[in-house]
């Protein structure tokens, strides 16, 4: 039997489950947890932006930082969920894998996935699941899954 990963993820925790093509039940063998993410902007940064000066006049204005640290973060948790799933498939621990996530935190996955990993994705839906049971994920995926998936 195939085994397969179903990784769904918000901006706060990753849960990873096994899922069983024949009774097409989902069992939970993990749960990556991201504190960072429920904090508010004001809460990641420790100061105020830089300030400068106009190069002509006397204006002056705050310096922007390049990445909000809300995404700093989202993409931080996305290289730590990637790091986990890629050193699992050096380990043979799946054969094929789904992903369920957000977009922003999806496309952010996808990104920090060594070519290995990723060639054994099956499946990606953009939905923030995390939060479901697992038989509410299980619906919300193709139903023909478990006959791609045992191919």
């Amino acid at each position: 039997m195939t085994k397969v990963w179903i990784v769904v993820a918000d901006s706060t925790r990753a849960r990873i489950f096994l899922s069983d093509p024949q009774l097409s039940d989902l069992k939970e063998l993990e749960v990556l947890i991201h504190p960072e993410g429920h904090l508010h902007e004001r809460e990641l940064t420790s100061d105020l932006p830089g300030r400068t000066k106009d190069r002509y006049g006397s204006g002056r204005h705050a310096l922007e930082a390049r990445t909000s640290p809300k995404a700093y973060e989202l993409d931080k948790f996305a290289k730590h969920i990637a790091d986990h799933l890629n050193e699992c498939s050096k380990q043979q621990s799946f054969e094929r894998l789904v992903l369920i996530a957000p977009s922003g935190l999806l496309g952010s996955l996808r990104k920090k996935l060594e070519p290995r990993t990723a060639r054994l994705i099956v499946c990606e839906l953009d939905k923030n699941l995390a939060k479901q049971d697992a038989d509410t994920i299980r619906k919300h995926l193709p139903e023909k899954l478990p006959y791609v998936i045992s191919e």
